[in-house]
């Protein structure tokens, strides 16, 4: 009878692990938009239209910026688990939860190189593109890496959705990665050019969005 009590419950408690692990992926998003949005309001000599989100990284409150990564990674990488469960099976099933994993790991080494400061910030900081560092080199790479990872997870998780018949959402996932990718070029190919910089903020919302939509999908469908 314990027995059979166990194999009854273990599905249901599967189902709300699930549920709890694609929440982060719900929550990731906003709160990470959120606290770099109130953070380029309102930090001295931050431009959003020319300082990247990394510099919000840099200066005496930096320490914000650095706890947004960390926390928003971990809630990532929760999210690739939940995402190995919701799709469980196929090419989707194996590569995109490794995908969005790489995407959480490269924002952890983003919070432990941070980024050369530039442009004028932190205040103080002389105009222009600033020395070279080794820490600066690290989170350029890390990020592209990180970067790149999310735009292939948007391509394979849409070529699964596309065979589930679920077409719509495989074009918005195909259009949410070519977006970034785009963005992502302009400012990696001239950060300088006015409106790469804002373009680029455009393309961050839209991935965190399209993941924040996916991971509320998956939970319904684990629900159901």
């Amino acid at each position: 009878m314990a027995q059979a009590r166990q194999l009854t419950h273990t599905p249901v408690h599967s189902a709300s692990a699930q549920r709890l692990l694609l929440g982060c992926g719900l929550l990731a998003g906003p709160v990470y938009v959120t606290v770099a949005l109130a953070q380029a309001f309102t930090r001295a000599g931050f431009d959003l239209a020319r300082h990247p989100w990394s510099f919000l990284a840099l200066g005496e409150l930096g320490w914000i910026q650095t706890a947004n990564f960390l926390l928003t990674a971990l809630a990532t990488i929760a999210f690739s688990a939940g995402l190995r469960r919701g799709l469980s099976t196929g090419r989707a099933g194996r590569w995109a939860p490794r995908l969005v994993g790489g995407f959480g790991v490269s924002m952890i080494g983003a919070a432990l190189f941070p980024a050369d400061p530039a442009m004028g910030f932190p205040a103080g900081t002389p105009d222009g593109p600033g020395a070279v560092t080794l820490s600066g080199t690290l989170h350029m790479a890390v990020g592209g890496a990180g970067f790149l990872c999310a735009v292939a997870a948007c391509y394979v998780i849409a070529s699964r959705l596309s065979r589930e018949g679920r077409k719509g959402w495989a074009i918005y996932s195909r259009v949410t990665g070519t977006l970034f990718l785009a963005s992502f070029a302009a400012i990696a190919g001239g950060g300088a050019v006015p409106g790469a910089n804002l373009a680029f903020v455009t393309g961050i919302v839209a991935l965190w969005s399209w993941m924040s939509l996916l991971s509320l999908s998956l939970s319904r469908r684990a629900t159901a």
